[in-house]
């Protein structure tokens, strides 16, 4: 952190100081930027090629840096009117949407603004990124032989295989394709199993960025309710029967945003109706490797009792790492895999080598199994500091299940709750958070917030947060229900309620 401090601070220096220089006039050399400032020549370098890529200076190979001719004015704005015309001509008769709403994605995507707690993060927050082993990974990676040519279309075999080893031994590095993260990989497999127009299942709640890949495919999702141990297998069942549909997307482990685990019983139920309908079941793997300190042993992912290629997985690196290590895979058998590597091939060709290397250096570390290890426990540590501090402030907030993976809670506002106002008044009140609608595909049974424990520097943070939350709430909640009151449920799996 020091070092990207000082290249900071030297470059505020240097543009401070170029109105000294006549457009063309030679810079202080190297050597005395770094005699004067202190500062290594890696920082000097670093802050000559800040400026110059903000155009104020002209770096010269072997010769120097100089002050860049001043810029010209901005041109006239065009008349861009015509392409309203272009962009939505006919497309009341498009089966795929021209627009696609990306709102529920970047709201775990865009950084809050400064001072501002961040519990709508999706990621995990800097200090607990594994940076050094990345950074010495990428380095090792870009020193391998070939490092920087064509990889394979369907990746590294070695990475390959490494994915289908923590996969169980039923699943071979054959049946693995490398992609550029979850996200693209779930892109990938929905333009595989479903042509536009068609319905696809989904669990309710589910992840948005999954819904909005549906629905900027052409998609139908259609809702199926999540209860404490999962998808429901019985209307699981009926919505196949009701709707044709021939694709299910389900997170069997640490449900987002319900932090479920399917149960034991259900697993081979969900293969199994799946298969008695003709469908695919797509399983987003998406945070097996966060799991909390107490979790115990965790049940395989579902392609590994799958011999009949009912399941598509999708596993990724990154949640583990950094939102930049998008490494993951899919994994199929049978002629679908074909399919998903054409479609693949055709959208990116291939993952980035370098990057794919420096999978395999980092996981192939033994940083790697100490960054899982210390991970567990911290995320355990938030998890708990979390819980406890809404417990303690926020006690009307429903918090029926604690999970013992992932990042987030999933917390079910009292009834008469505004949701968009709430998310509101916590900004106002510095606290970032996720509200619940988005992660519905049809009317959700009641309002709800997702608060991430990963993406905030540690548990002061979080304790501060929920301070913060608790001003929020005061001033957006229900007045509390009169004495002898019968309040409403308030468990978000309760089967009775639609939707859920």
């Amino acid at each position: 952190m020091q070092q990207r401090s000082s290249v900071g601070e030297l470059a505020d220096e240097l543009r401070k100081e170029l109105n000294r220089y006549s457009p063309g006039e030679k810079l202080p050399a190297s050597r005395a930027l770094v005699e004067r400032f202190r500062v290594s020549p890696v920082t000097v370098s670093r802050a000559l090629a800040q400026l110059a890529a903000e155009g104020l200076v002209v770096t010269r190979p072997g010769a120097g840096a100089y002050r860049a001719e001043p810029r010209t004015g901005p041109p006239p704005a065009g008349d861009t009117s015509w392409q309203e015309v272009a962009l939505s001509a006919d497309a009341a008769g498009d089966l795929v949407p021209r627009t696609v709403d990306a709102s529920g994605v970047t709201v775990s995507l865009a950084a809050p603004p400064p001072g501002v707690v961040e519990f709508n993060g999706g990621y995990l927050h800097p200090s607990l990124q594994p940076e050094r082993a990345m950074a010495a990974a990428l380095s090792r990676a870009g020193r391998r032989p070939g490092a920087w040519g064509r990889p394979p279309l369907e990746g590294l075999p070695e990475l390959r295989e490494w994915f289908a080893r923590g996969l169980g031994d039923t699943v071979t590095a054959a049946e693995v394709l490398v992609t550029a993260g979850g996200q693209a990989a779930l892109t990938t497999a929905l333009r595989a199993l479903a042509p536009p127009g068609a319905p696809v299942l989904v669990e309710s709640p589910t992840y948005p960025g999954m819904l909005a890949i549906a629905r900027s495919a052409g998609l139908r999702p259609v809702p199926v309710p999540v209860d404490a141990d999962g998808v429901r297998p019985d209307l699981l069942a009926a919505a196949f029967r009701a709707s044709g549909a021939r694709v299910v997307v389900c997170q069997p482990l640490f449900q987002n945003p319900t932090g479920a685990v399917l149960g034991p019983a259900r697993r081979p139920e969900v293969l199994r109706i799946a298969r008695a309908a003709g469908a695919f079941v797509v399983e987003d793997d998406f945070v097996r490797r966060l799991v909390h300190e107490d979790a115990g042993p965790l049940p395989p992912p579902l392609v590994a009792d799958d011999p009949d290629g009912v399941v598509v997985h999708v596993g990724s690196l990154t949640k583990a790492t950094s939102p930049s290590f998008r490494v993951s895979a899919l994994v199929a058998r049978g002629p679908v895999l074909e399919r998903l590597r054409a479609i693949q091939v055709v959208d990116t060709f291939f993952v980035p080598r370098p990057l794919q290397e420096a999978a395999l250096e980092l996981v192939g570390s033994p940083a790697w199994t100490r960054h899982l290890r210390t991970l567990s426990g911290q995320l355990k540590a938030r998890r708990d500091t979390m819980t406890a501090a809404l417990r303690l402030r926020l006690p009307e907030l429903a918090l029926p299940h604690v999970p013992s993976g992932g990042y987030h809670l999933w917390l079910r506002l009292p009834d008469g709750t505004d949701e968009a106002a709430l998310t509101a008044a916590a900004l106002r009140a510095g606290v970032a958070l996720t509200p619940g609608r988005p992660y519905f595909s049809a009317e959700p049974p009641a309002a709800h917030v997702r608060l991430s424990f990963a993406a905030v520097a540690g548990a002061q943070e979080i304790t501060e947060g929920v301070r913060r939350l608790r001003a929020a709430c005061d001033e957006v909640l229900p007045a509390p229900l009169p004495p002898g009151a019968a309040p409403a449920s308030r468990n978000p799996f309760d089967s009775r309620r639609p939707g859920l």
